[in-house]
């Protein structure tokens, strides 16, 4: 009797949305009604946070690989008060779905297509980060009429099987389960660079007692191989929209030579380099980042 009150709340508050924890809760009280016995919103896949005001410029942010949503919820806030924001964490990583496989450019493209569909978000600025920053490439150039504008944040779109091979050499380095966040925390310090010991243990979570990834291990490791085993400079080159790429002074990410590739090979690119920091600019210069965006998109009439 309480399963069409549910179904009617998923169908009625899009907020309910934001956690698939929702519908976990629901099928562990009526284990006996089918998965597919209603139709479920494609969003509910996903956790997602929106900031802003529904009138605004909708802008889109995609996080990197091993990340989530909320790593740009810093960036979200000083630029609320200009868009409505969309930030959600990408299949395989937090608490959206971890699907077995299909964690190629073109599924986190389909989904964002999906997503954006459902939100009935026509038009969007795209902005993403690392591996988030490669989707972005990617979507721009299969839905060319819906970004309007794009940001590619310390990425490049060239094939690299040493940063493959580096990236799953950090991966392996986290020894999970831990005991404890502390255990955690100093394993990884002990490991890793202050910033980057930071990043990976936000990427961690506590259940049951142990500390455990916050992502599908598997799924980032198909991520990895799908988004760098193959150079995407044909789709970063048939880009149309306005582009900003924004690398950190100190990257080794995108060295300086992709870099000025990128600008020369896309007319419609402009590039900054943001002093004093790394791969994860935005996280090591949130303001610097902020006023980048801004005077770029000040600069094409979008803000």
């Amino acid at each position: 009797m309480y399963a069409p009150l549910f179904v009617g709340l998923l169908q009625f508050d899009k907020r309910i949305y934001q956690s698939s924890l929702y519908v976990d809760f629901f099928f562990a009280l009526f284990p006996r009604i089918p998965h597919n016995s209603f139709d479920m919103s494609y969003l509910q896949n996903f956790n997602y946070q929106l900031y802003g005001q529904e009138t605004k410029p909708k802008l889109v942010l995609l996080h990197g690989l091993m990340g989530y949503g909320q790593n740009w919820r810093t960036i979200a806030r000083h630029l609320e008060p200009y868009f409505h924001i969309l930030t959600y964490d990408q299949r395989g990583h937090g608490k959206s779905f971890h699907p077995d496989s299909d964690y190629g450019p073109q599924n986190y493209a389909d989904d964002l297509n999906k997503i954006l569909q459902e939100l009935g978000w026509n038009k969007i600025i795209l902005m993403g980060h690392s591996m988030g920053g490669r989707n972005a490439i990617y979507f721009a150039h299969q839905f060319p009429k819906t970004v309007e504008a794009l940001i590619i944040e310390d990425i490049g779109p060239e094939s690299s099987s040493s940063s493959i091979h580096r990236l799953e050499e950090i991966i392996e380095s986290v020894a999970v389960p831990y005991s404890s966040k502390k255990e955690a925390k100093d394993d990884l310090l002990h490991k890793h660079s202050p910033t980057l010991a930071q990043f990976l243990i936000s990427s961690l979570e506590e259940v049951n007692g142990e500390v455990v990834w916050r992502l599908s291990k598997r799924g980032i490791l198909q991520s990895l191989y799908s988004g760098r085993e193959q150079s995407h400079w044909k789709e970063w080159q048939g880009i149309s929209a306005p582009s900003l790429v924004i690398r950190g002074e100190k990257s080794t990410d995108l060295d300086k030579e992709t870099f000025q590739k990128m600008l020369s090979t896309n007319p419609n690119a402009k590039g900054v380099e943001i002093a004093k920091a790394g791969h994860w600019v935005h996280f090591e210069q949130p303001d610097a980042v902020t006023s980048a965006v801004k005077d770029f998109l000040e600069g094409i009439k979008l803000l």
